[in-house]
């Protein structure tokens, strides 16, 4: 049972009129409907590379908030400000610290009441 149907309609890859043969035809040709595919794949691909990148981006962050006691590079990352900004809030009493060993420990309770004093 073959259709006799014309229809004028407008290619979705490079906006050439055409006339099709079906109702649900998209691409004037086979060329334009592999390069249309090509093209979505592509997108997907890119897609799927950003959330991976953003998913790796957050996670380091995710991390640090799970974490009772911090570096001073991590307090960094956690606030978003530089190591030299951390120990000038250490010199003038902004955040309580404690030593193990060489190392400047912070609580994340102190990081945090910095926030709810003001």
């Amino acid at each position: 049972m073959s259709s006799n149907i014309r229809v004028q309609r407008i290619c979705q890859h490079c906006s050439k009129e055409f006339t099709a043969k079906t109702t649900v035809t998209q691409y004037c040709g086979d060329n334009c409907a592999k390069r249309a595919y090509k093209q979505k794949v592509k997108a997907e691909k890119v897609a799927a590379s950003n959330s991976e990148t953003s998913g790796i981006r957050i996670k380091p962050i995710e991390e640090i908030n799970a974490k009772p006691f911090l570096s001073i590079a991590e307090t960094g990352k956690l606030l978003g400000i530089s190591r030299r900004t951390v120990y000038r809030m250490l010199e003038r009493n902004e955040i309580s610290a404690g030593k193990a060993g060489k190392r400047t420990i912070i609580q994340r309770s102190a990081i945090d009441q910095i926030f709810k004093s003001k």
